[in-house]
């Protein structure tokens, strides 16, 4: 019996009001996921346990035989699952059950879509998967008391899901959590016995951890007295064995799919996974999964990450970051070793060498599994790129040595995939290279409109060459670190002077050296006009439908690094870019002829400020552009 000492009524946190209000009116439609959410709970409070005692053993209390409880009464509408794993302190309950997801909850709200559906699939990401309860509860009562506090130490902890909720000490003998959730009327199918062990059968067959409920005959009401004197007898009702632990053979693909729901509580379906053995020098055992949905964290290179560690069956941590690279943070599962020591600590393991093959071997495995998924289902790829592609871009900068498999899964639109769903390979854009062609074209911008547009393009478009068009912030880090591919070398078309190699024609290279020589003058004019706002004037055969444009120096900062670099707080000096004319456009022949030099002034100005627009530049007095374009349109008759 326990026994009620001192209760405090608290508040919930305002953004826990508006999800539990969501979550209890709109969110769920598939209401029998209390049930997983609660097991999964219980066995990760059983994993923590494990964990603790291996430095500890007195916190198993002589009860090493760990495992999760489901009781059921029609008659007071209630189910009460109980684990008996670490338990939560008085502070915990606070911190945990009274604040909900604290790093997380003002990022789900932002999120939701007031698409129920969809909406309901994020709530596994932001670890408010608890308050699930009260889509069947009227009312929910977490017992609770931490392993090695004594038993007069427990908490009660109860509320009906609305703006506030109680918590009392009160005696608990055993340590461990027991959610009681009191049904609402139209929920009573939950206090069935069938119903629930088929909930528990599809949800957490292949939990480690054993499932008990009572035996089906158990308390039935036609019993006799003496039967109602007997202990409760219990039966394991899941299957108990750790899925990882199974042979591929034995497993299906809705089991492996319901496991990864479970261990991530993940709402929505893994997009792929890896199930695979080693034996030889190494053993363990590997369980990877490609999510199907980023997390609201993963841009947050500081967020816990990782994977599940198991040695020889005995959970050692949750989050192992130790077996993959930041840039595969996004990859989630088990790994379940036989040659890691069970008493490591984090450090240690960190210079373990075994740590660090089986991190090599790891790593390879995800690569191929997404290089599979690729040419397997290029439409689910895409998917996962939309998803995940920014992060795994900065995988060459951070692996070199899987720099070129890592390259091969990159995407990107081009000049040539404009109307198609799908972005392009690099592997993919060599393969349509002409034979003349010895270099990969690529163009970055801040954003696709612009990268379409961009004067650059425009000899490119003439000739049918494909260019890459990269417009993503991380974009210009990661060519930084990707000089080539195949053998091909990446040329920046928008940097330094062009040179198509192979792909021009001796009439195209007689024709720009003799503009060159015919506009000396014009260039030395503008230039002192310019001044050092730019490095070098000259005429260039990469347009052929805009009058000029701006061009970078071959070791020139591009636009992306330097904003990365300015908002992480660091000055740098200007550059100044090369402005390029096209000699065969009217505008520059007009400008060639004008003799008033305060008209030429405001021209030069003109078109200086069009071509830096057309890179997505701002312009620094654009008073004095709007002034100066009415100046000119005031003259024309």
């Amino acid at each position: 019996m326990t026994t009620e000492r001192k209760a405090e009524t608290l508040g919930f946190e305002t953004e826990a009001k508006q999800l539990l209000h969501l979550m209890i009116h709109s969110l769920y439609s598939n209401k029998e996921i209390f049930l997983r959410e609660l097991i999964s709970n219980a066995s990760d409070a059983a994993d923590k346990l494990r964990f603790e005692s291996l430095s500890n053993d007195a916190l198993l209390e002589q009860d090493a035989e760990l495992s999760v409880r489901i009781d059921f009464d029609k008659d007071s509408k209630t189910v009460t699952i109980s684990d008996n794993g670490i338990g939560m302190s008085r502070e915990e309950v606070i911190t945990n059950l009274g604040t909900i997801a604290k790093s997380g909850t003002a990022q789900f709200l932002e999120s939701l879509t007031g698409d129920q559906r969809k909406d309901s699939t994020l709530i596994g990401q932001f670890g408010v998967g608890f308050y699930s309860a009260f889509i069947v509860a009227e009312t929910v009562e977490v017992r609770t008391r931490r392993a090695g506090d004594p038993g007069d130490s427990a908490t009660l902890w109860r509320s009906n899901g609305e703006s506030e909720y109680s918590i009392e000490e009160i005696s608990k003998a055993d340590r461990g959590t027991s959610v009681t959730l009191f049904l609402k009327e139209d929920e009573l199918e939950f206090a069935e016995s069938f119903r629930l062990k088929s909930i528990v059968k599809r949800y957490a067959d292949h939990l480690s951890l054993p499932v008990m409920m009572l035996k089906e005959n158990y308390g039935s009401s036609e019993g006799d007295d003496e039967d109602e004197l007997q202990s409760p007898e219990y039966e394991i009702v899941n299957d108990a064995k750790a899925l990882w632990a199974k042979t591929r053979s034995e497993v299906n693909e809705d089991e492996y799919k319901e496991f990864y729901k479970l261990i991530c509580h993940d709402f929505e379906d893994p997009l792929q996974w890896s199930h695979n053995k080693v034996e030889g020098k190494l053993e363990y055992t590997s369980l990877l999964y490609i999510p199907g949905r980023a997390p609201f964290d993963l841009w947050n290179r500081e967020a816990a990450r990782g994977l599940k560690l198991y040695v020889q069956r005995v959970f050692i941590m949750d989050e192992a970051e130790q077996f993959l690279p930041l840039y595969l943070r996004f990859i989630k599962g088990v790994v379940d070793s036989n040659d890691i020591s069970l008493n490591v600590s984090r450090e240690i393991l960190q210079k373990d060498p075994a740590v660090d093959s089986m991190r090599s071997a790891l790593t390879k495995r995800c690569l191929d599994m997404l290089s599979k998924l690729r040419k397997k289902d290029p439409e689910k790829y895409q998917s996962f790129w939309d998803q995940f592609g920014q992060v795994l871009k900065e995988g060459p900068g951070e692996d070199f040595g899987n720099r070129e498999k890592v390259a091969g899964l990159l995407q990107f639109s081009t000049t040539q995939s404009e109307g198609s769903s799908q972005d392009q390979s690099l592997g993919e854009y060599i393969s349509r290279m002409s034979s003349e062609q010895d270099k990969i074209y690529y163009l970055v911008a801040d954003s696709l409109n612009a990268a379409k547009t961009s004067p650059h393009l425009e000899i490119f478009k003439k000739k049918g060459i494909e260019v890459i068009l990269m417009y993503d912030r991380i974009d210009e880090w990661l060519i930084s670190h990707l000089r080539e591919f195949g053998g091909k070398p990446l040329q920046d078309i928008a940097r330094g002077e062009l040179d198509l190699g192979g792909l021009e024609d001796v009439k195209e290279k007689k024709l720009q050296e003799e503009s060159e020589k015919a506009l000396e003058g014009l260039t030395e004019r503008i230039k002192t006009v310019l001044g050092d706002r730019v490095g070098e004037v000259r005429v260039t055969h990469r347009l052929t439908d805009s009058a000029a444009c701006l061009a970078m120096g071959e070791g020139d900062m591009g636009a992306q690094m330097r904003k990365i670099m300015e908002a992480s707080g660091q000055s740098l000096p200007e550059s100044s870019p090369h402005f390029e004319l096209n000699p065969q456009h009217r505008l520059i022949e007009k400008l060639n002829d004008e003799q008033d030099e305060e008209r030429f002034e405001d021209l030069v100005e003109i078109i200086f400020c069009q071509a830096s627009l057309a890179e997505g530049g701002q312009l620094k007095d654009p008073g004095a552009f709007s002034a100066r374009l009415n100046k000119v349109l005031m003259q024309i008759q």
